[in-house]
């Protein structure tokens, strides 16, 4: 029985290959699309893609292929093909507005963006262009099935953004020591800082900028000493608002016993 059972196996299996490789040699677009069909519904995505390759300049524009640019689009997001997906999806929701599949293809084309969106270390154009994605599918299908995928899409892309933004900043102060490019230090993170109010860096953030901001009025010509130590004071005085037991306390404190050491020079 076994044997039997094994047999009916490499028989079937022989068969779909020879069917397959029979499509892949043939002129017939519509026996192309019927073998891709089933290689897509027996999740043999890699063989549906070399047919749906073949065929698709044939069926583009043709109403009767919504089902075959669906399974085209699905086989390469399934195979990881995110670049490519993202563009076919995108095709598929404009081409076939009326489609029973257009939110799903329309959220998954966003997902395919989400998925290019790098580590927040490298460049963050595919985030920017995967946030602009989701968010113009949460706003076009505000009552999705997709829509709680969508949101914690959007809060995590959003969350690289910010992660990049402070360590742009963060930079800007590791620079500033070095070099004395205080004033880009501190533009830098006050933009930061207005930009995210409620990032979870705000408080590391108002720290660095008090840093810069003693740091520069130490390294400043006599002249202008005096008022960039009022102004550090004022960087001192907003961090301490914001977090009263910060964890920069002791380091900030002892920054301004030296402030006011200073200030009390120029007021003789």
């Amino acid at each position: 029985m076994n044997k039997i059972i094994s047999f009916l196996l490499i028989a079937t299996i022989l068969i779909s290959c020879g069917e397959y490789q029979k499509a892949l040699k043939s002129d017939d677009v519509a026996f192309k699309a019927e073998v891709a069909n089933k290689k897509y519904e027996v999740n043999k995505y890699a063989k549906a893609i070399r047919l749906y390759e073949q065929i698709a300049p044939a069926y583009k524009g043709k109403p009767n292929a919504e089902r075959l640019f669906y399974f085209y689009s699905m086989s390469l997001y399934k195979s990881e093909e995110y670049y490519l997906a993202g563009y076919q999806l995108e095709n598929f929701v404009s081409s076939y507005p009326k489609s029973e599949k257009r939110e799903e293809a329309a959220f998954y084309s966003a997902e395919c963006f989400y998925k290019l969106s790098p580590e927040y270390s490298l460049d963050q154009t595919d985030t920017n262009k995967a946030l602009d994605k989701m968010q113009k599918f949460i706003d076009n299908y505000p009552n999705s099935e997709f829509l709680p995928k969508a949101n914690i899409c959007v809060k995590e892309l959003r969350e690289k953004q910010e992660k990049k933004a402070f360590e742009i900043a963060k930079q800007y102060h590791t620079i500033a020591e070095y070099r004395l490019e205080y004033n880009a230090a501190l533009k830098a993170l006050d933009n930061f800082i207005s930009d995210y109010p409620g990032t979870p860096y705000k408080e590391e953030a108002m720290f660095l900028k008090f840093d810069t901001a003693y740091n520069f009025a130490k390294n400043s010509i006599v002249a202008k000493r005096a008022d960039r130590y009022a102004s550090a004071k004022i960087a001192y005085n907003n961090l301490i608002k914001f977090k009263p037991t910060t964890k920069y306390k002791e380091e900030a404190d002892k920054l301004l016993a030296s402030i006011e050491q200073e200030l009390k020079q120029f007021s003789k």
